[in-house]
């Protein structure tokens, strides 16, 4: 080992670069386990950064011709300086570590920009888009970039702050379902085992810094081909942990595999801390929200006749709420005969099937009480359509109230009563490891479902809607605030799981996604073919961020389809109503930039800054967009101090807010910071920009 040492400081002294390059190979050599799970790190992963702008010292690839779906040249060069020649940016390059070789001239089009995972990032974020509907509740954040680079972001935001981590890693099936350094891992590659496992280490041991050591989950599913590597990597990565293993029926039609029919895949969970299962699977009814039901009384009994006292109208206005209930027609008279006040809309009982009038289920004195009391529930209204769809609370889950076997948790923004099974309805069993339940099916749950969300937009093997509920409701049913991550989102499941957690108790859980924007191998191909380049709009819009999964939350929030058309059908499970009423939520839809740390310094970077100190203040309310003219500025969760001249009526403000989590101070004055830091409340957290962020990056990253 000694003399190894001494030939490295002999290669440094010659040549620092390649020195440091053997050092670091040396070091993972010298501390590779001489038993327990080996493998191959690889060299560090590349990721290409089309769209992003070439700049002086960049390390560059030299892009194949247009309409060539060759790998081209895999060579790194430095970009020495960039000219504008005969119109068009040009630039000269040499190979990284040889200043003084052959240069090379090339067009800036022509070249991408590539960062290598060894090197230091300073990452940034711009705003694609967003969706409101949660009034003040947190954002969800979509985060389209390189998962390990958008990983490290998060370690200046959410630093010991994930409460749970749900990730559905590519299977490594020798498909073309996953990329290592830019290139599909295919069947016959020899080292896809340990590319799969290299990929994954670098990307968990940064998660394990964000996952709250104190009570936190992580939870990954996987299938045959690498349970085995992902159980003993998790065992070394995370010694503290409680690991299970479930097993989980995804596919009851089974798919051929080595002549058995394979029907399932496995979930592993690591518990950290305090953390336990809260949510335990129950029998019955117990803990879900009743299922109310429509107004319109269905059945033999369900014609006018039967009950002519129940044949009204009920009146809505232009917002699609109930403002009046009307008196019962006489058995003479029809809709026809009826002229609703102006400006409001009369909706009668759908008629049968024969066409003869049906009836409401209740007179219009009992409706005009349970409308008092909260007990009748509108759903998607579409006035263009004469869809106005009621539902009431019957007399017997009343009476059910009453006694302690329903209970009331609060109201809807429109009035009417949430209301559940009582936790102690039912018998309650501890989770078997072992899942068999119809809700999970891939295809019925996953697939079809994503169909009716966003018709006609294809993506392979989206999880069970359901599947990913139940999980995550083990682990914080009983936490709704908790902060949920998903770093390889997919089509984004898994923020739709967490939507439906927040309606069923009203909570304020949020759901942090990443995800990048690749396109599949036969659309690559496609694109190729017609001359476009990764950065391009037209190749963008068909990736995975832009073309499914930014698309589908919209939708699943608006309960529209990305053609502006309510999505058909129910949602079924514990809870059962139209996927049209869509969810009260809010989400933000990011792009990962790559910023240099003496734009940041000058306060030149401060907008793509911008959102990560608003995502470390919770993601909620309004965000310091810009700099302030004032030299300050405060909003609901944080404050920005840039004029210390001003620190007086910053502190101020940032008093009178009791919400205010954060002050953000920008200095290079150590003395100084501190000197406003006396001055906050001490529940506010004082952050020094841009030290903070640079430090962040610079040293606390482990490169």
């Amino acid at each position: 080992m000694s003399r190894l040492t001494d030939l490295i400081a002999q290669a440094k002294a010659k040549d620092a670069a390649l020195g440091q390059e053997l050092e670091r190979e040396f070091k993972v050599l010298s501390s590779r386990r001489s038993f327990g799970l080996n493998f191959e790190r690889h060299r560090p992963e590349s990721v290409e950064l089309p769209g992003r702008l070439v700049r002086k010292g960049d390390k560059v690839r030299i892009l194949p011709p247009r309409r060539s779906n060759a790998k081209g040249d895999q060579r790194l060069w430095r970009v020495l300086r960039l000219e504008r020649q005969d119109g068009k940016r040009t630039a000269f390059l040499v190979p990284p570590n040889e200043p003084d070789a052959e240069r090379k001239k090339v067009p800036v089009e022509d070249v991408v920009v590539v960062a290598e995972f060894k090197d230091y990032i300073y990452p940034g974020l711009v705003s694609t888009g967003k969706q409101e509907r949660g009034s003040d509740k947190p954002f969800h954040t979509v985060i389209n970039g390189e998962n390990f680079h958008a990983l490290e972001a998060l370690t200046f935001t959410h630093r010991g702050k994930i409460d749970a981590i749900y990730i559905d890693p590519p299977y490594n099936s020798g498909a073309k379902d996953w990329k290592y350094n830019n290139d599909y891992v295919e069947k016959d590659d020899l080292y896809r085992h340990s590319k799969w496992l290299a990929m994954m280490e670098r990307r968990l041991v940064i998660a394990k810094d964000l996952l709250n050591p104190a009570s936190s989950v992580l939870i990954a599913t996987i299938d045959e081909k690498e349970y085995l590597r992902l159980g003993l990597l998790l065992e070394q990565i995370f010694p503290e942990a409680r690991i299970q293993m479930l097993s989980s029926v995804i596919n009851p039609k089974g798919v051929p595999r080595d002549g058995f029919s394979r029907v399932d895949e496995y979930i592993f969970v690591c518990q950290f801390g305090t953390m336990e299962v809260q949510g335990q699977i129950k029998e019955g009814s117990a803990g879900k929200e009743v299922r109310w039901r429509g107004l319109t009384r269905t059945g033999a009994n369900g014609i006018r006749s039967k009950s002519p006292g129940a044949f009204y109208p009920i009146l809505f206005d232009q917002s699609g709420r109930i403002v009046q209930v009307g008196e019962a027609l006489p058995a003479d008279k029809g809709p026809r005969d009826y002229v609703a006040p102006e400006g409001l809309h009369a909706v009668w009982p759908t008629p049968r099937p024969n066409g003869e009038d049906g009836r409401w289920s209740v007179v219009p004195e009992t409706l005009k009480s349970l409308l008092a009391m909260g007990a009748v529930r509108v759903g998607k209204v579409d006035a263009a359509k004469n869809q106005f769809p009621i539902f009431y609370l019957t007399s017997e889950q009343l009476k059910a109230i009453e006694d302690g076997t329903l209970v009331v948790k609060g109201r809807t923004p429109s009035g009417s009563l949430r209301v559940y099974f009582s936790e102690d309805g039912g018998r309650r069993s501890a989770p078997r490891t072992v899942w068999d339940n119809v809700s999970h099916s891939a295809s019925e749950h996953g697939s079809m479902l994503l169909r009716q969300i966003i018709p006609g937009r294809n993506f392979p093997f989206p999880k069970s809607l359901y599947a990913v509920e139940d999980v995550l409701r083990l682990f914080v049913e009983d936490n709704p605030t908790a902060v949920v991550l998903d770093f390889f989102s997919g089509s984004g499941t898994t923020a739709h799981a967490v939507m439906r957690l927040n309606r069923q108790d009203e909570g304020r859980r949020q759901c942090i996604s990443i995800t990048n924007n690749e396109v599949g191998p036969d659309e690559q191909v496609a694109l190729c073919k017609q001359g476009l380049r990764p950065g391009e709009s037209d190749w963008e819009k068909w990736g995975i961020c832009d073309y499914v999964t930014k698309p589908r939350i919209e939708a699943a929030i608006t309960g529209r389809t990305p053609d502006g058309k309510d999505i058909e059908g129910d949602y079924k499970f514990n809870d059962e109503f139209p996927m049209s009423e869509g969810f009260e939520e809010n989400a933000e839809f990011f792009t990962l930039t790559y910023e240099t740390p003496v734009a940041i310094g000058h306060n030149r970077a401060f907008e793509r800054i911008a959102p990560l100190l608003w995502m470390r203040a919770g993601c909620e309310g309004r965000r310091i967009q810009k700099i302030p003219a004032q030299g300050w500025d405060v909003v609901e969760t944080y404050g920005l101090l840039i004029d210390l001249d001003q620190t007086t009526p910053f502190c101020k403000a940032v008093k009178k807010n009791a919400a205010i989590r954060i002050a953000y101070i920008v200095t290079d004055d150590e003395r100084r910071f501190q000197s406003v830091t006396r001055r906050l409340p001490e529940r506010v957290e004082a952050v020094r920009l841009y030290e903070s962020y640079l430090n962040n990056f610079r040293f606390s990253m482990g490169r």
